[in-house]
């Protein structure tokens, strides 16, 4: 590929823009300087930097973010920041064939919700990861705010009714880690579905944090706000997921 046309697909701006960048000496392969814009390069696997900031091509953006909470999974928030601005501005600018630019989180968390949240540009794979006849897995770790007891246990494995739909919602599976602390599975995501199933049995929710997706769970050394590159493995196994 041109060189500009790699940091063009990489979202470091029009190919103008990437152009003059390469010709004015601020592109580096390998620690030397790449002055000329029409140079042919292997795209795969090539590192470079731009401005000082290191890049790894990447042909479709898959990551991971550490959702914090007091975030808005939207690009037009109404209160809270915006969980893109958590983003360097590559991720955000990368072209699209849709209207929208950048990548995008799959499925949404509340803003006051903590944990894995997915993104990507690849519409095919936010499909596959978001339509509910896949049943992909999703943990979370819930604090209650009055203690477990087994009835309300057997209520989410057998279903509750919501108010939106008078076809059962159940967990895949459920455990009282702690009196206060509850995990949930589910495969399907519907609108505050934990919050409201928790309340369908006759407690409340006082925190939430989704802990996996699939096979992939929230890394302990990912911090708040930090996010991630998934691994060809990891999508593969996301891809698969059921």
């Amino acid at each position: 590929m041109l060189l500009q046309d790699i940091l063009y697909s990489q979202g470091f701006g029009t190919r103008r823009v990437c152009a003059g960048l390469i010709q004015q000496g601020f592109v580096t392969i390998a620690g030397a300087v790449v002055a000329d814009s029409a140079v042919d390069v292997a795209a795969q696997g090539l590192r470079f930097t731009v401005q000082g900031t290191e890049w790894e091509y990447h042909e479709k953006a898959y990551l991971m973010l550490h959702k914090p909470a007091g975030t808005e999974c939207s690009q037009k928030p109404s209160t809270w920041p915006s969980i893109y601005t958590l983003l360097p501005s590559p991720l955000r600018l990368r072209p699209n064939k849709g209207a929208v630019q950048g990548v995008q989180a799959i499925g949404r968390l509340d803003q006051d919700t903590t944990g894995l949240l997915l993104l990507t540009d690849d519409g095919q794979f936010i499909h596959r990861m978001g339509s509910p006849k896949h049943h992909v897995p999703k943990v979370y770790e819930v604090t209650v705010k009055h203690p477990l007891d087994e009835g309300q246990l057997q209520k989410l494995l057998a279903g509750v009714v919501l108010d939106d739909d008078p076809k059962p919602v159940l967990a895949a599976a459920c455990e009282a880690v702690a009196p206060l602390h509850l995990r949930l599975t589910l495969t399907e995501g519907k609108y505050h579905q934990v919050k409201r199933m928790v309340a369908a049995v006759g407690n409340r929710v006082e925190a939430l944090h989704r802990s996996s997706i699939g096979a992939l769970a929230l890394p302990e050394d990912l911090a708040p706000g930090q996010w991630r590159w998934l691994s060809a493995e990891q999508v593969e196994a996301l891809r698969s997921a059921r």
